[in-house]
């Protein structure tokens, strides 16, 4: 069963529609519906995306996320149209793009980006922000701040040093060129391309299949992964060790030590 809902009014009177929710069993699909505008951010997109994201964080029914956009494209980036150059873009990247990225860090759910068309500008490095990344096999990914005279945002620079080192990642930086979906998996910038007439079929594939796997010990992963990242051996280790003390008392663990011996197929529940 799925229950949807739009969370995209504002005011008095109607507006345009930018973004969906629904809920697929234990799976949330986030979907960007500005597909008139390639799905291009404006400050609606990213106060209903922001909230979208904390909705399902907040949710103990929903174990995994998916993140997608309608159309042709997943994100071309930062609506051009949308505002003023002169626009306070500090302010806009701190106060309303960063809440974004950090919710997708530090919420429990593993966050699945399925990547039709294109992810652009900030919409690449949303898509590199998810724990993980599938794409359609005619996608690509595109950094083309150069040609507009900006610097990559949103992370991205920190995404791509980490992912491809410091060369590769300067080099895709200053000079913008398309990354089809074959070359980011070689890359590491995205686990699997898939035709592109089942994308989302493959996604919510496996998003079902994640949400099978024991929650509390995804959500450990991820946090100790998250942080493996930016840290150093020995704060992982610590965290590991912790996380370990806990999920050893879960009836979870419990679950999956009884299901091993009696051969069966373990029914996690969370707790």
């Amino acid at each position: 069963m799925c229950a949807a809902a739009g969370i995209n009014r504002e005011g008095t009177g109607m507006s345009e529609e930018v973004l969906s929710y629904e809920a697929r069993g234990a799976t949330a699909v986030i979907t960007i519906r500005r597909p008139d505008a390639m799905n291009a951010f404006n400050a609606r997109l990213r106060r209903e995306l922001g909230a979208a994201l904390e909705r399902a964080a907040a949710d103990d029914a929903v174990r995994v996320v998916v993140l997608t956009g309608e159309g042709r494209c997943f994100s071309a980036g930062a609506d051009l149209r949308a505002g003023p150059a002169n626009t306070d873009a500090e302010a806009t990247l701190q106060q309303e793009y960063r809440p974004i990225f950090e919710t997708l860090a530090t919420m429990r759910q593993p966050v699945i980006a399925a990547v039709a068309g294109s992810a652009a500008g900030i919409g690449m490095s949303l898509a590199l922000a998810c724990d993980l990344v599938m794409m359609a096999d005619d996608a690509f990914l595109l950094a083309p701040f150069t040609n507009i005279a900006l610097v990559p945002d949103g992370g991205l620079c920190w995404f791509l040093v980490h992912q491809l080192g410091y060369r590769r990642a300067f080099e895709l930086g200053v000079e913008p060129a398309r990354i089809g979906a074959a070359r980011c998996v070689e890359l590491g910038l995205a686990n699997r391309a898939v035709p592109a007439a089942s994308l989302m079929d493959e996604a919510l594939g496996w998003a079902e299949a994640l949400a099978e796997r024991a929650p509390l010990a995804v959500a450990a992963t991820k946090k100790a992964m998250r942080l493996a990242a930016a840290s150093e051996w020995a704060a992982t280790f610590d965290v590991e060790a912790g996380e370990q003390k806990s999920l050893r008392r879960s009836a979870d663990h419990r679950e999956g030590v009884a299901a091993f011996f009696e051969k069966r197929k373990p029914r996690f529940e969370g707790r």
